[in-house]
């Protein structure tokens, strides 16, 4: 009978690691099918511990300070480019940045994962681009990274736009399988094996949930290359980003007050992702100078929602921060 239970047990593991070779060889595949057929856009910029991708589009003879742009989870620079950023290209420079470990950018560290630490890379990567004082409009996940650089290096951020952000802790966690791809060991088997694999099916019906009460765009997975998440070195990245930012906000929190530049938030209040009662109402009451907008009946992807509305709001941000500079001028 134990001879039966080892022969069993030995059958059984080599199916296993012949099923697990098979899906590792498919995602191996799947990696540079994506790759090709994602080319990156932009140019590299090197930091210390990472490879920063930069979109620089728009206007360069334009009037006021440049737009830097930067996307939130499970997400890359061209989420935020369509339509915002092409919008907003029309009259002004637009800097649109790969979070590290996202989209195109890469980072030699999977635990760099906080605000604070990116915050420092794309400060570094907007020096070596020569950028003086910019808005930032950031959305989700990002929110916490554009409060945290508001606050750490306030000579690069000259006003702030917070769509649908996260700003402080809240109840629950970021989903079982971000905390299980985080954890040794069996995160990187999954990242390796079934995560592309499966995410191919899985990722349109949930980027369509994000999207509720709106309407996803047509073709919205494909023409914003969401499907990069998929490799497995990005997939632990963000895990790794949602897992550790509920502590990453808990510090951060208690300075919002020192914030000193303009601030918008732009939230809707049918966001079931990111709960405005939670995070944008507290955070612009937290700040002396902040504008809230709530949007009635807008999802979490604000910038698809409202694109043109958050434009003009920018714009009038900017026309403020200029009449502020002229009366002190004065």
């Amino acid at each position: 009978m134990h001879k039966i239970i080892l022969q069993t047990f030995s059958v059984v593991s080599v199916i296993v690691v012949a099923a697990l070779t098979v899906l590792a060889l498919i995602t191996q595949a799947g990696v540079l099918f994506l790759q090709r057929s994602y080319p990156a856009q932009g140019q590299k910029i090197e930091v210390v511990g990472a490879t920063l991708n930069v979109l620089d589009i728009g206007r360069r003879d334009g009037a006021g300070p440049p737009i830097v742009i930067i996307h939130g989870a499970s997400s890359n620079l061209e989420t935020m480019r369509q339509p915002l950023g092409d919008i907003l290209a029309k009259h002004r420079r637009v800097i649109l940045i790969d979070r590290p470990g996202h989209g195109w950018s890469t980072r030699v560290r999977l635990d760099d994962s906080t605000p604070a630490i990116q915050g420092q890379m794309i400060d570094v990567a907007l020096e070596k681009l020569g950028l003086g004082p910019a808005i930032f409009v950031v959305h989700s996940w990002a929110g916490a990274l554009g409060a945290r650089m508001a606050l750490d290096y306030p000579q690069r951020v000259a006003g702030l736009v917070m769509l649908a952000p996260v700003a402080y802790p809240w109840r629950g966690g970021v989903g079982w399988y971000n905390k299980l791809v985080t954890t040794p060991v069996i995160g990187p088997l999954l990242a390796y094996t079934i995560t592309l694999p499966l995410g191919y099916f899985l990722a349109e019906p949930g980027a369509r949930n994000v999207f509720l009460p709106q309407i996803m765009p047509t073709n919205f997975v494909e023409s914003t290359a969401t499907l990069l998440l998929l490799r497995p070195r990005q997939f632990l990245a963000n895990a790794q980003d949602l897992v550790t930012l509920k502590a990453a906000v808990a510090e951060q929190a208690p300075r919002y007050g020192n914030i000193g530049v303009p601030v918008l938030v732009i939230t809707g209040d049918a966001d079931k992702t990111v709960s405005p009662t939670i995070h944008s109402r507290p955070f612009a009451a937290a700040l002396p100078d902040a504008k809230l907008i709530v949007l009635p009946g807008v999802g979490h992807i604000v910038q698809n929602a409202a694109p043109e509305l958050v434009a003009r709001e920018i714009d009038a941000m900017i026309g403020k921060i200029a009449r502020s500079a002229a009366a002190a001028a004065n």
